[in-house]
């Protein structure tokens, strides 16, 4: 993909990674891109690098623009290494160049590469950065997601390169989000940001409120966020910014997510009358089976849902293995604002829908009880217990659903 310039002197030079399906285990369907760039001006200033398999394809893209032997300054806004395993390709054709970062991200850098020989400057908040025509003035973001994060805002374009916050993976020829949507569609586009937010961004919902209300408390006029994957919001970013704001304080919509695994089936037909339950209460529902559905897909349908019930049978006295996991990662990700419930099966012992509970309590969600077990497999008298405990459990949903009105 050719460079595309994104403000007069600021061209997009990074790479598009169709094939990537496993990003540190967050499944990405739709491939992702790695976003940087470079500002061509008295100075000419690289704002981040690419994941260094694609070293490459961003070196081909400044080459075509500029000698890269003249890149004066470079900008790391996150250490990660999609973000900075290239550094050092830059760093042998401009040794010259001064690298912007953060204390953390420098100490995080050194563990990386032998970076005796390069020239850093630490920035912290407020520091700024002229390169002729252009101030850049750097926001630390601390835990969004890792400690040594920030973002560079370039004042005279009203663009904040906002690293990975308001991203999304999705490999696509669009550069900017108008042209996404034209393409494909403004659905499609919206569930790839909560995708991201839910696996990625989910623990930090009070850091992301409290830096956005930074950002605003300094009056910087933004008219363009560049993240660092997926497509540039230039139609109105005020609409990227609300959106992240609503994640951040856990909005959902009114349905359940019905999130399970089963041994012997006896579990799996137990989500039938649950889902008609909740259904006639008048709630949407979306019935997930762990082993069929990757575990990033599970999480955001979990996020996107007011209600979750989680069902597993009893495998040893415990959770069964996948659902196990499934709590696990997701306590890992603090999420907030949501009624659980669990039910299952067992065969002599039980000992599952306690231990779910057990998670629940952990992770300090609103819990809906008590749990429903059956022996085996569900009986008809079963199955009808089933479709009320869903009923109920969906009436207790649209209660806790209005207090967030």
């Amino acid at each position: 993909m050719k460079y595309v310039e994104i403000k007069p002197g600021i061209f997009w030079v990074g790479a598009i990674d169709w094939a990537v399906r496993d990003f540190h285990g967050y499944v990405t369907p739709k491939g992702t891109t790695y976003n940087n760039y470079l500002i061509l001006d008295e100075q000419i200033t690289l704002v981040d690098t690419v994941k260094y398999d694609f070293s490459h394809v961003t070196m081909d893209n400044i080459r075509n623009l500029i000698d890269p032997s003249r890149i004066a300054n470079v900008i790391i806004n996150h250490i990660e290494p999609d973000h900075a395993s290239s550094i050092d390709k830059i760093m042998t054709v401009a040794p010259d160049a001064t690298i912007y970062i953060t204390d953390k991200g420098k100490k995080g850098l050194d563990r990386h590469f032998d970076t005796s020989k390069w020239k850093f400057r630490i920035v912290k908040t407020g520091d700024t950065l002229n390169t002729g025509r252009y101030n850049l003035v750097f926001l630390e973001t601390p835990m969004l997601h890792w400690p040594d994060s920030m973002m560079t805002y370039v004042r005279e374009a009203k663009l904040l390169v906002s690293q990975d916050a308001f991203g999304q993976h999705l490999a696509t020829s669009s550069r900017f989000d108008d042209e996404f949507i034209e393409c494909a569609s403004h659905a499609e586009l919206e569930d790839a940001v909560i995708d991201y937010y839910a696996n990625i961004l989910m623990p930090f919902g009070q850091l992301i409120k409290t830096k956005i209300a930074e950002v605003l408390k300094l009056g910087l006029d933004i008219d363009m966020i560049a993240p660092d994957h997926g497509v540039i919001w230039r139609s109105g970013p005020g609409h990227i910014i609300q959106k992240y704001l609503d994640l951040a304080d856990g909005k959902a919509h009114l349905s359940v997510a019905v999130i399970y695994d089963t041994m012997w089936h006896s579990t799996e037909r137990m989500t039938l009358p649950i889902m008609k339950g909740i259904k006639d209460e008048g709630v949407d529902c979306n019935v997930i089976k762990l082993r069929a559905t990757p575990m990033s897909v599970a999480v955001k349908e979990f996020w996107k849902a007011r209600g979750c019930l989680i069902g597993s049978p009893t495998l040893n006295n415990i959770l069964f293995p996948t659902v196990a996991e499934f709590l696990t990662h997701l306590r890992g990700l603090r999420p907030k604002n949501r009624i659980v419930g669990a039910f299952g099966s067992f065969g002599w012992g039980g000992g599952a829908v306690k231990e779910a509970y057990e998670e629940f309590v952990r992770m300090k969600l609103k819990v809906f009880e008590p749990g429903f077990q059956v022996l085996y497999n569900p009986s008809a008298e079963d199955e009808v217990r089933c479709y009320e405990f869903a009923r109920e459990f969906a009436r207790k949903v649209k209660e806790y659903h209005a207090e967030f009105k």
